[in-house]
């Protein structure tokens, strides 16, 4: 690798992280279209609230406090799963740089 092509490679990563470009696409994250978004939006909402339900049950089967601690982790499921989508659409700022 010339300097001249190693110095264009390096110019390019710099721009990329300060974002004066555009990242290669699907670098992001966040999927293309609306049904990807959708699907995106609803597996982790999803998600959340069954590790939360399945974890509430577990310890309440174990400690013998049915309905309450399913009940504490199903509300801390969907708290978790709104997070998940608002962490999904709210924009990153670059990390800067030192």
């Amino acid at each position: 690798m010339s300097n001249g092509d190693e110095f264009d490679e390096r110019l390019r990563q710099a721009r990329t992280r300060q974002g004066l470009d555009r990242a290669p696409e699907g670098a992001r994250g966040l999927p293309q279209g609306p049904w990807g978004i959708g699907f995106r939006a609803g597996i982790e909402v999803v998600s959340a609230l069954v590790v939360g339900v399945g974890i509430g049950l577990l310890l309440d089967r174990w400690l013998g406090s049915w309905p309450w601690l399913f009940l504490v982790f199903f509300v801390l499921g969907s708290a978790a799963g709104v997070m998940n989508v608002y962490r999904l659409f709210t924009p990153r700022k670059p990390p800067r740089a030192t």
